[in-house]
């Protein structure tokens, strides 16, 4: 790590300021060009002490950067992770409050719910069906604190990879019961389809987002936790929406699911 503790207590507090009051900040690179992929991850992990500390609860996990293309692009190897707090989570058609947001944008998702733990190192795609209750859709509300979307990896690690809201519905399937690496997904706007993709569009497969965020764990000596919200990582471009749009994810054979902009 090449920041001081006090450093990283610092940027977590500016952050979360940030994503508290809805208001923009230079990516933190600029500054502290030195910063590491450790002190990018303990960034975010003191965001989420400061809101455990607070009350809120961890209800789940989320990856991005899914896409292969996007990781070569980057230059990176490995997806990005961050958490959910139950503060993040919308009901099924629920408004959410753009005052409340920056800049959101929509993507649609394969959400896995866990019957127990998974921990890595050597968590692999049939680890992660196993252990694996069921999976539904889900559509997440990402909202990057970074001005005008300009950002390095780095700084978005830290800024717990832009999580602001998201929602999960439609038919609950055990994985067993769907091909997740065929299935395909539409995501509407305002009654009209904006996004197209599928299920292997995320690493090949969605479960293997979720084997790699095990073996980062692992590699913490952290794991999974059972009954955990796992969002397996866009599975098309982002979707930017405002005051006034609905949204709707239709995933096949596994129902819809949608929220409002207010």
């Amino acid at each position: 790590m090449a920041l001081a503790q006090s450093t990283i207590a610092q940027l977590a507090e500016h952050l979360e300021n940030c994503q508290l009051q809805a208001k923009d900040t230079p990516k933190i690179t600029d500054d502290h060009p030195e910063m590491d992929w450790d002190d990018a991850y303990a960034i975010q992990d003191a965001i989420l002490a400061r809101k455990l500390a607070r009350g809120a609860r961890l209800v789940g996990l989320k990856a991005g950067l899914t896409s292969h293309a996007k990781m070569r692009q980057m230059g990176v190897t490995d997806p990005v992770f961050g958490f959910l707090v139950d503060d993040y989570t919308v009901a099924e058609g629920a408004a959410v409050k753009t005052s409340e947001l920056i800049h959101p944008k929509v993507e649609p998702e394969i959400a896995f719910v866990l019957k127990r733990a998974l921990k890595g190192p050597g968590c692999h795609i049939g680890a992660v069906l196993a252990a694996t209750d069921f999976v539904m859709p889900g559509i997440e509300v990402i909202d990057s604190r970074y001005r005008d979307f300009k950002f390095d990896l780095k700084s978005v690690v830290a800024d717990n990879t832009s999580a602001s809201r998201f929602v999960v519905g439609g038919r609950a399937m055990r994985p067993e019961d769907v091909d997740l690496r065929t299935v395909g997904l539409v995501l509407e706007k305002n009654g009209q389809p904006v996004a197209l993709g599928a299920g292997a569009a995320v690493l090949g497969h969605p479960a293997a987002a979720i084997a790699m965020l095990a073996n980062h764990l692992g590699r913490r000596g952290q794991e999974i936790p059972a009954g955990s919200v796992i969002l397996s990582g866009g599975a098309t471009e982002a979707v930017a929406v405002a005051a006034g749009d609905s949204v709707c994810l239709r995933v096949q054979g596994m129902g819809s699911v949608s929220l409002r902009f207010a």
